[in-house]
C-alpha cells in the first residue's frame, strides 16, 4: 500500500523513527551502565535503560495505535498489549478535544469513550506521541467516516 493511498492515512501510530531513537537510548544507557563505576549510579542508569527498552517495545507493539476501517460499516480499531479491539459507531460514546496542561503548555488530547461488548465504559486517551500527528487531525478523520460528533457550540 502506498503512503499517498487513503487507507494508508486512516492509520496513525508513534513515528517509527522516534522509537529507533528511544531503542538507540536504551542501548548507550545500557553500556554505560555495565561501565559504571558506582554501584547506586549503575543500579540508576539500568533503570534507566530498562524504562527506555519498556518504551519501545511498547511502541513497537502497538502499531498501529488507531486506525479507522472506513465503508458502510466503519469501525474505529484501537490496538494495545493485548491486540486489537474494534469499536462500531454504536459503541462510540463521545470522541472529544480536550486541552491538559503539561509542562506549563496546554497540550492537545483526544478523548474517546467507548462501551465495551458487556456494558462496561472506557476513556481512552491519545496524544501526539501516540497518533504521530496532531491529535485534531485524527479527530477531523473520525468526524469524516461518521465515527465522531460535531462538537456542540
Amino acid at each position: 500500500m502506498s503512503p499517498e493511498s487513503p487507507q494508508a492515512r486512516l492509520a496513525w501510530t508513534t513515528p517509527t523513527s522516534a522509537l529507533y531513537a528511544v531503542s538507540v537510548g536504551a542501548v548507550i544507557l545500557a553500556g554505560a551502565a555495565v561501565l559504571s563505576n558506582d554501584n547506586a549510579g549503575r543500579l540508576l542508569i539500568a533503570l534507566a535503560a530498562l524504562g527506555l527498552f519498556g518504551l519501545a517495545v511498547l511502541g513497537f507493539r502497538q502499531r498501529p495505535r488507531l486506525a479507522v476501517v472506513p465503508g458502510s460499516n466503519p469501525r474505529l480499531v484501537v490496538r494495545n498489549l493485548i491486540g486489537p479491539t474494534e469499536y462500531a459507531p454504536s459503541q462510540i460514546v463521545r470522541v472529544r478535544m480536550v486541552g491538559y496542561r503539561r509542562l506549563g503548555r496546554k497540550m492537545p488530547m483526544l478523548e474517546i469513550d467507548v462501551r465495551e461488548h458487556d456494558g462496561a465504559e472506557h476513556l481512552l486517551i491519545f496524544g501526539r506521541w501516540d497518533l504521530g500527528t496532531h491529535p485534531e487531525d485524527v479527530f477531523d478523520a473520525l468526524l469524516a467516516n461518521g465515527l465522531a460528533a460535531p462538537p456542540s457550540s
